[in-house]
């Protein structure tokens, strides 16, 4: 489906250089702090960000009835940035939005001002496969992405074979805890400002459990990662990575070496997500980087 109504926001002077925050797979816009948002507007920047379809205020798909791919979330890019009259724009990805970052770099340089890819992996590089590997206790292949942390690894596994939450409070302890383990170690975590967060998260989806067609997208194909394809990135990008990544680590290094004149960021103490210590340091590197 090509109509699905996308939910965004804006902020800053519609005259200011534009960024475009994509989130990653099964995750709402919000997951983008407002403080961090905040900055990049002080910083002379419009910034936009949005939900992607199945998450959050976004339309919700009857999957079972109009089946989507990937290629439809990054098309979904495209809708965005032409619903907000803008040819091109900054493109400050996180996670999986990295992936489609990346992609769209290749496919459509004229729509992408600069590349900023935070937490991420490489285009192409196998990171799906690397993580399931890494849950079924498969030996990893030969020159695969580095897997993740056993702290990780052992979260989600004892996730896959535990009953479902039910009620809302079980399902946000469980999503508290989720977030404390993308957290990492590096940074002291804040359990009442993750358990406002995914409280937000909760009550602003129009159905929660929609996010998982994000993983029927996935395997439905065809396949969405080209592999060797990085070298055809001629966007300025930058690349960011915690020094305590749990999903990823490593991966940033990569995308940096594949991608010319790519530079690499590692911010200490950070794991997956955003929290506000971070923020400094990524609201100057990207406003650093997107300066025009």
């Amino acid at each position: 489906m090509s109509d699905v109504h996308l939910w965004s926001e804006e902020f800053g002077a519609a005259t200011d250089a534009p960024i475009l925050l994509i989130m990653g797979s099964m995750s709402q816009g919000v997951l983008w702090p407002d403080a961090f948002a905040g900055r990049l507007v002080a910083g002379g920047r419009r910034v936009i960000r949005y939900d992607h379809r199945d998450t959050g205020k976004s339309e919700t798909v009857d999957f079972a009835a109009h089946p989507y791919t990937w290629e439809d979330i990054k098309n979904d890019v495209h809708r965005v940035l032409d619903a907000h009259g803008l040819g091109s724009a900054h493109l400050v990805c996180h996670s999986a939005g990295g992936l489609l970052g990346q992609l769209i770099a290749v496919e459509r340089p004229d729509r992408v001002r600069s590349l900023t890819v935070i937490g991420s992996s490489p285009l192409g590089g196998g990171e799906g496969q690397v993580i399931l590997r890494a849950l079924t206790g498969e030996p990893q292949e030969e020159g695969s992405l580095p897997a993740p942390t056993a702290a990780f690894t052992a979260f989600y596994r004892a996730l896959l074979t535990a009953p479902p939450p039910q009620g809302r409070r079980a399902l946000i302890d469980g999503m508290v805890a989720e977030q404390r383990v993308l957290h990492g170690t590096g940074l002291p975590f804040d359990e009442d400002a993750a358990r406002r967060l995914q409280e937000r998260i909760h009550d602003r989806a129009n159905d929660l459990s929609a996010a998982a067609n994000h993983r029927l997208a996935a395997a439905a194909g065809p396949g969405f990662e080209p592999v060797g394809v990085l070298h055809r990135v001629t966007a300025p990008t930058l690349v960011v990575e915690g020094s305590h990544e749990p999903v990823k680590p490593g991966h940033g290094a990569l995308i940096a070496q594949r991608i010319p004149g790519a530079r690499l960021m590692t911010v200490p103490g950070m794991g997956h997500t955003l929290p506000p210590e971070t923020h400094e340091q990524l609201a100057t590197a990207v406003l650093t980087h997107t300066a025009e």
